[in-house]
């Protein structure tokens, strides 16, 4: 076994051996948590008010994440906490699929989710750090977007492909929890064969070290960073942004797998799971590339300033699409499938305005610190508003509640208007638009 110890790696060539199952790695289990964890109660029989709590609940890991990276630097190797996590994302996976045919499947299905929600934020800590260890500056741009890349097949194959397989396994054995049980059984058999792959093929940089002996250090430039962010220039007109910026979206997302899988009789329009899967998971996350690659076009020619409150619109005004859907319940599946894809393309381009700004306002000695606690922040602007979607949905019925998202927009471009006259006129410069893809996939 040859493990390359030069720091860092200048050969792009080795990083093809890694970087794509690696952030193929880290994207399973966040689309696990996020939106196959929505489909799946929803198959067991909760309500959309349980579904919407319980959920959302589980993006707390990802918002406080920034508290515990300093351990991921001082105790143990990159490398470690990688294959570590990952191992504990396999033996989560495997436990829900255990569980599900149990008497027990919910509480101790939870608690699976949540040790895998835990383990996927630390192992995108490492993950991140690693990258940047292993590849010298060249390589790191080479493999940006190859690494996005895989983040979203892995999107397409978790909501997309697994869900559809799940489907067509229920259709089969008649037995819905079974059916779901041998799809996360496969997804831990997959997810452990990554990680023992990693743990062969991942290189060994010589700068992968512990930051022994900088403890007290570490520590007091991570509270100086965090205070830092806070005393940030405008900082309220930025806090606003960026909790307000998705406020009808968070609450849209909880409930649309429910709405596309709820009977015609409840107000859903009675989709079975194989073909929410294809909708939502497949067409759907393709159309939201395609709109994330046509947004990071236009920024790169014309300037944020000049297409934020177009981006703002986009991620907003396709909510109508479900008010229709809703009051309509069509029955053409082409139709349905239209208005998902329609809706995820304009959130597609609507959020890359959010990583850029998200991007600018980290600009500065640490940036790469305060662009993880934005994304905290993003993922408190998901959290909170998704809560209580399921229980304002069971009051209003899917018309009114979908209305009601749609008034939640406001804010939002409200948002917008205000911080786009603080933006420079200049195109942002970058070749992608996140760092990290950080995406919908909130189910």
């Amino acid at each position: 076994m040859t493990h390359h110890s030069a720091s860092p790696l200048s050969a792009r060539a080795h990083g093809w051996h890694w970087v794509p199952t690696l952030y193929f790695a880290q994207g399973l289990p966040y689309v696990a948590v996020m939106t196959i964890a929505v489909i799946l109660y929803k198959r067991l029989g909760l309500g959309n008010a349980e579904i919407a709590l319980y959920t959302s609940w589980l993006y707390l890991p990802w918002i406080i994440k920034p508290l515990w990276s300093p351990f991921v630097d001082l105790l143990r190797t990159k490398r470690w906490w990688i294959v570590t996590m990952q191992a504990l994302v396999g033996a989560a996976l495997a436990g829900v699929a255990f569980f599900l045919p149990t008497g027990v499947a919910i509480q101790a299905t939870l608690a699976c989710f949540w040790l895998m929600a835990f383990a996927s934020a630390t192992n995108d800590i490492a993950t991140d750090g690693f990258y940047m260890l292993a590849l010298d500056p060249d390589g790191q741009s080479f493999f940006v977007g190859i690494r996005n890349t895989f983040y979203r097949l892995a999107t397409i194959f978790g909501q997309g492909l697994l869900v559809m397989a799940a489907g067509w396994l229920e259709l089969r054995l008649g037995r819905v929890t079974l059916a779901w049980s041998l799809a996360f059984y496969a997804l831990a058999a997959l997810f452990i064969g990554l990680t023992l792959f990693h743990r062969r093929a991942l290189p060994r940089p010589a700068a992968d070290v512990p930051a022994t002996g900088q403890a007290h250090h570490v520590w007091q430039g991570f509270v100086q960073t965090f205070v830092s962010f806070f005393r940030k220039a405008h900082a309220g007109e930025m806090f606003f942004f960026l909790l307000a910026y998705r406020l009808g979206e968070s609450q849209l997302a909880k409930i649309i797998t429910p709405f596309l899988l709820d009977s015609r009789e409840h107000g859903g329009l009675g989709l079975d799971t194989a073909t929410v899967g294809l909708a939502y998971g497949t067409v759907g996350v393709a159309a939201l590339l395609a709109g994330g690659i046509a947004g990071g076009y236009v920024v790169s020619r014309g300037g944020l300033r000049r297409w934020l409150l177009p981006m703002a619109l986009a991620i907003n005004v396709p909510d109508l699409l479900y008010v229709w859907m809703a009051a309509a319940q069509p029955t053409e599946a082409g139709a349905i499938v239209a208005c998902v894809a329609a809706e995820q393309l304009g959130y597609g381009f609507g959020f890359t305005a959010y990583t850029l700004y998200l991007m600018h306002v980290a600009q500065g000695p640490c940036q790469t610190a305060h662009y993880a606690i934005g994304t905290g922040f993003m993922a408190l602007g998901m959290m909170l508003p998704g809560m209580p979607a399921g229980w304002l949905q069971e009051q209003m019925g899917y018309t009114l509640f979908f209305a009601f998202v749609c008034l939640c927009t406001l804010p939002g471009i409200a948002a917008a208007w205000m911080v786009r006259r603080r933006l420079g006129a200049r195109p942002a410069a970058t070749r992608e638009t996140a760092t990290r893809p950080e995406e919908r996939n909130e189910g």
